[in-house]
């Protein structure tokens, strides 16, 4: 394996500057615990993150915990690289990469509420998401549907325009670099889920036996004993990526093809 540094972003699609429910977390090889990143003012902005990003260096893993792509169904399906491009044209003004500008420009592919007729007939799940739903682990949820508290749609469209700005190879859309950063999409919940727990974690007992099951020390004393679960899902993601990087399988899954890795994507740890 060649990465050294290990990176978890928890992320969001909300409107606004601020978002508490943005965190990241970083860990270096070997089994030391992952450690919070915070910005000088305490909470995180979507720019923020992208501009801390650009500063790092070396062979760093970064996973997202965001969607990349869309399922690849009619107005979907060109190269992402090409959509990324387009969200950024048509959200450029909006504030701190904010996406929901592309949401009005493609009405018709997303679901908002009832309005929009039956909610299944534009959940469309892209394969990794079915792959993910068939392994019995978790349910996952379209990036169409844009209505609740998992909504994951506004998110994969903020996180379209960090990857557009970023400019890093960005797996499985690009070839593996044999040095340097490399971004990828991850699901937290995944992550707890190889760690042994189902449901958020949120407790420092809880975090401390899941950071176990990823070869990973605990937190240290003085962490706090109860937090936003935005916060454990960045550190186990940052303690699981360092535990599964290494393993061949997890970029090698048996119905990734190479359109589906330049359409619609993979989620890193879905096999």
């Amino acid at each position: 394996m060649r990465f050294t540094r290990f990176v978890g972003i928890d992320w969001s699609g909300a409107k606004g500057v601020r978002h508490p429910s943005v965190q990241v977390a970083l860990c270096e090889a070997g089994d030391g615990p992952p450690a919070l990143v915070l910005p000088p003012s305490g909470v995180w902005s979507r720019a923020g993150v992208l501009d801390w990003l650009g500063g790092l260096s070396g062979d760093v893993l970064v996973g997202m915990d965001a969607g990349f792509g869309f399922a690849a169904v009619p107005p979907f399906g060109q190269p992402a690289r090409d959509l990324w491009a387009e969200v950024e044209a048509v959200c450029a003004g909006e504030d701190d990469l904010g996406g929901h500008g592309f949401v009005e420009h493609r009405r018709g592919a997303f679901w908002l509420g009832k309005d929009d007729g039956p909610r299944h007939l534009r959940a469309h799940l892209r394969v990794t998401e079915q792959v993910y739903r068939d392994s019995g682990l978790g349910v996952p949820t379209s990036n169409f549907v844009l209505l609740g508290a998992a909504q994951v749609g506004k998110a994969t469209l903020t996180a379209m325009r960090l990857l557009h700005h970023l400019r890093w190879p960005v797996w499985p859309f690009d070839p593996l670099p044999t040095t340097g950063p490399l971004i990828l999409e991850i699901y937290a919940q995944a992550f707890a889920r190889l760690g042994g727990f189902r449901g958020k974690l949120r407790d420092v007992a809880s975090l401390n036996a899941a950071l176990a099951r990823h070869g990973s020390r605990p937190m240290p004393g003085g962490f706090p004993a109860a937090f936003p679960d935005h916060v454990g899902d960045a550190i186990v993601t940052a303690a699981g990526l360092r535990a599964i990087a290494h393993q061949s399988h997890w970029w090698q899954p048996a119905a990734l093809t190479p359109a589906i890795a330049v359409s619609e994507g993979w989620t890193f740890g879905v096999a």
